[in-house]
């Protein structure tokens, strides 16, 4: 499916705030409620809109700690090491990288203990090598809200 002007503010104003009904966005593009929802629906179909969410912030829930964790596996588990580690909960994100290390995650943790318990448990796993794990500091921009 290839995006046009209309279907780019839709997604827009949808990621500013996905609670907005179609009639209150087709009222502020100057649309019909129909062709909202009909592109709306086409876009679900598509996978291009996945799911609505809400946007937390997780220091205010107690994760304090973000932390960027390197992974190198051995030749040919790649993926079941990720799809592994997909599933755990405090990983916010898997990415299957190029360079140096296999795959980088990015998860949140309430301490220092939850990071160090997470740690052991994910170089323990058979078929991890190694790992090496950054601690942000203080996070300049995160948002991934791109159109």
């Amino acid at each position: 499916m290839i995006l046009d002007k209309t279907d780019v503010k839709i997604l827009k104003n949808l990621l500013v705030d996905a609670r907005l009904s179609s009639r209150q966005l087709a009222l502020k593009l100057g649309m019909s409620t129909v062709t909202i929802l009909t592109r709306i629906k086409k876009m679900e179909q598509e996978k291009i809109v996945k799911g609505y969410t809400a946007i937390i912030d997780h220091e205010k829930l107690g994760y304090d700690l973000t932390a960027i964790i390197e992974i190198y596996t051995k030749k040919g588990k790649m993926v079941e090491i990720e799809q592994d580690i997909a599933s755990l909960e405090n990983v916010c994100a898997v990415y299957d990288v190029t360079g140096e290390s296999d795959t980088v995650l990015v998860a949140k943790f309430k301490n220092r203990d939850d990071l160090s318990k997470f740690v052991k448990t994910l170089s323990s796993k058979p078929n991890v090598d190694k790992t090496v794990t950054n601690i942000v500091l203080n996070t300049v921009k995160e948002d991934f809200r791109l159109v």
